[in-house]
């Protein structure tokens, strides 16, 4: 089978598709013939070398995958063949509080990821694909989508709150689609008043251009009266994170996830003074991934893909969401 492979070093010159031993489904485990994968940032920053400098070569990258069982395993009983699934970000966390063990239990770092023809995975760690949703569309959900969900319902995120996003990435996008569906008011910011103006066609009720207004955490606040947004869904890092502590209400939800805008120092003390309450936010649990997915079924959600590669051509899908041109999710058939 075809997977795609980093070796013998980090970086995008050394990414290719290539020929890789086909699977078989062992005890509790199914055999999946993908359809459709996504990236993620993380995917760019392992095949760079900036996520997991330890990570072991040659290396199947990827934790975003979808498509059908064609063989289970002894013991299976959650699936059979022709089920249409997803896998889970994190095969071992099934429900309940994360821990240090499931977190390193990931695809495309801690072990070989789903970027191929075929992965053989453990039941507990697949989950069914909404109906209404194509494969390419389902392959979005188990990174991005789970970790925005995570955000909002960690926030308490419901009718009469404010959520506060930054940018048009996966995460950001699927955090809009997901606190419009809850109830919640979404603000939204983007280098790009086109991005600004799609946003709003897909439930943002406003929205502000960071590179000609910069002060993006003094426009938050005039939003919601002077008092701040009830969450900020942070993908920033600390670039950003010292104007979302700005942004929030006191006594509000900040939300870690990313480190789009790279590292750097970050004061506390505002943190401290008005009591906000700072979260990192580890994509989720099988258990979130389904609550979720019955959201998304009750409201038919649909997710944004920006652009749909060949799997042959998965370099160039990695340079193209490394330019940060994209609007939601880059996709890859598979």
């Amino acid at each position: 089978m075809k997977a795609l492979v980093i070796q013998p070093a980090f970086g995008l010159e050394n990414l290719a598709v290539a020929e890789r031993p086909a699977p078989t489904p062992g005890p509790g485990q199914v055999l999946v013939r993908v359809r459709a994968a996504s990236l993620n940032f993380r995917d760019l920053l392992l095949a760079k070398g900036q996520y997991n400098p330890k990570l072991q070569f040659p290396r199947v990258l990827g934790s975003d995958a979808a498509g059908e069982v064609v063989a289970v395993g002894p013991g299976v009983t959650r699936f059979k063949a022709d089920d249409r699934v997803m896998n889970c970000f994190m095969p071992d966390w099934e429900d309940g509080p994360i821990t240090d063990a499931v977190a390193k239990s990931t695809f495309g770092s801690d072990r070989d990821g789903v970027f191929a023809e075929f992965v053989a995975l453990d039941e507990r760690a697949v989950v069914t694909i909404p109906a209404h949703l194509t494969f390419e569309e389902a392959a979005t959900l188990p990174c991005a989508a789970v970790t925005a969900w995570n955000a909002l319902t960690a926030a308490e995120t419901a009718p009469g709150t404010t959520v506060l996003l930054q940018g048009t990435g996966g995460v950001s996008i699927f955090a809009l689609q997901l606190a419009h569906a809850l109830g919640a008011r979404a603000l939204i910011t983007s280098s790009s008043d086109e991005k600004l103006a799609r946003a709003a066609a897909l439930g943002a009720a406003a929205g502000v251009n960071y590179r000609t207004n910069p002060d993006w955490d003094k426009w938050a606040r005039q939003q919601t009266g002077g008092a701040g947004a009830d969450l900020v869904v942070e993908v920033g890092g600390a670039g950003t994170l010292e104007r979302s502590v700005k942004a929030v209400k006191t006594g509000g939800h900040v939300a870690l996830i990313g480190v789009l805008a790279g590292m750097g120092p970050f004061n506390p003390i505002a943190v401290l003074m008005k009591a906000v309450r700072l979260q990192g936010v580890f994509v989720g649990s099988r258990a979130m991934f389904e609550q979720m997915n019955r959201v998304i079924t009750a409201k038919q959600i649909r997710p944004v893909i920006d652009r749909v590669f060949p799997f042959a051509e998965a370099p160039a899908a990695f340079k193209y969401m490394e330019s940060g041109a994209h609007f939601g999710k880059v996709v890859m058939s598979v």
